[in-house]
């Protein structure tokens, strides 16, 4: 069985390795554009109090915001 620490660990690599388009933070600007930062839309995830899955669908909800945008 994982320990809390080892977790929260591993999943901070999950999402460190997910967003590493390679072109670094400066060459997006998703943040910016009302994207919020990563680590604190999917700090839930690193806490381990809801999955990547449930975050990402909430998060393009509120973008899409009614629209049909896929």
């Amino acid at each position: 069985m994982y320990k809390y620490r080892e977790m929260t660990e591993e999943r901070e690599n999950i999402i460190k390795q997910s967003l590493d388009c390679g072109g670094g933070c400066e060459n997006c600007s998703s943040c910016w554009l009302g994207g919020g930062s990563p680590w604190d839309i999917y700090q839930d995830y690193i806490d381990g109090k809801r999955e990547i899955k449930e975050i990402n669908a909430e998060y393009m909800d509120k973008y899409r915001q009614g629209r049909n945008i896929m």
